[in-house]
């Protein structure tokens, strides 16, 4: 039998890593890690990392300091699918940024470079110059795409994605083996989701979030850093800095991840070869699963 490569996605807060490792389990398959921030070392509990890391490909690569992009991203995944492929091996990709899983399993040929960190400066320099309103003009200018999508009052989104227009486009080849490729994603309901966002940034508070960003300080980590524009780092950064207290460090986490959410929400709608699985009480994940695909996950 032809191994299984299956993508599964979904807004944060889905629960799409539980059904991932749940589908994994059931195909002896190995998961592949496609979150972007996840690939940063010592942001364990601030990006939901699995607990269990040796089920994982692509986890803890890099520093907080360094970057990290698609190109590289698909780089290393289409290495470990071949690895999988040799073995003959089933792979679940599973992770909230979908631009790593579209470049991949749609074989983009064209990626963003890493930005550099004098065009970050400068842009840095812009915003406080000229304010936010320029470089939401500049982006409008080079990418209406991603103004678009962009939410346009977060500098640090605005920033990041004039990086990416004005970064170099790197030409790569995207091969991955031939295995039986699927694309699924979860449909929640907003007010459903809203509250596992909810409850999902408090438990992380719990698990010692706090505790968390008091090592990356002392480890010389600073909130400028690529890997800290993970959603909730720089406010909860804020209140370890008594800027603000832990309360509205929470408030802004859970308001930052919600907008996250529509943002995905509307990118999924646009996905393409996408198979839609329905959540909620009345239900069965893995039922919709073993239908949609035709495979037998008992």
């Amino acid at each position: 039998m032809t191994p299984r490569l299956i993508a599964v996605m979904g807004p944060t807060a889905s629960g799409k890593s539980s059904l991932a490792e749940k589908i994994a389990d059931a195909l002896d398959a190995i998961l592949l890690n496609a979150d972007s921030f996840q690939v940063y070392r010592y942001l364990d509990i601030g990006t939901a990392k699995p607990t269990v890391k040796e089920q994982y490909r692509l986890l803890d690569l890099k520093d907080p300091n360094e970057s990290f992009g698609v190109g590289e991203w698909v780089h290393l995944a289409q290495q470990e699918l071949e690895l999988a492929w040799e073995r003959r091996q089933s792979v679940v990709i599973v992770g909230g940024t979908g631009l790593n899983i579209r470049a991949l399993m749609e074989r983009y040929g064209e990626m963003s470079g890493p930005p550099s960190p004098e065009l970050r400066d400068a842009l840095n320099q812009k915003l406080e110059r000229e304010g936010l309103h320029c470089l939401v003009e500049e982006l409008g200018e080079l990418d209406p795409i991603a103004f678009a999508r962009v939410d346009l009052k977060n500098p640090v989104r605005v920033i990041r994605a004039l990086e990416r227009a004005k970064s170099p486009k790197i030409q790569m080849t995207v091969e991955i083996p031939p295995f039986n490729s699927s694309k699924i994603a979860i449909s929640i309901q907003t007010a459903l989701l809203d509250e596992r966002i909810d409850q999902r940034v408090g438990q992380m508070v719990q698990n010692g979030w706090a505790r968390e960003i008091e090592q990356l300080r002392k480890m010389g980590f600073l909130p400028s850093d690529p890997g800290l524009r993970a959603i909730g780092y720089r406010a909860m950064w804020r209140a370890a800095e008594g800027e603000i207290n832990s309360e509205e460090a929470i408030a802004m986490t859970v308001l930052e991840t919600r907008r996250y959410a529509k943002r995905q929400r509307t990118w999924l709608r646009s996905e393409p070869n996408l198979r839609w699985l329905f959540d909620g009480p009345e239900f069965d994940l893995m039922a919709q699963v073993s239908n949609l695909l035709a495979i037998d996950l008992n």
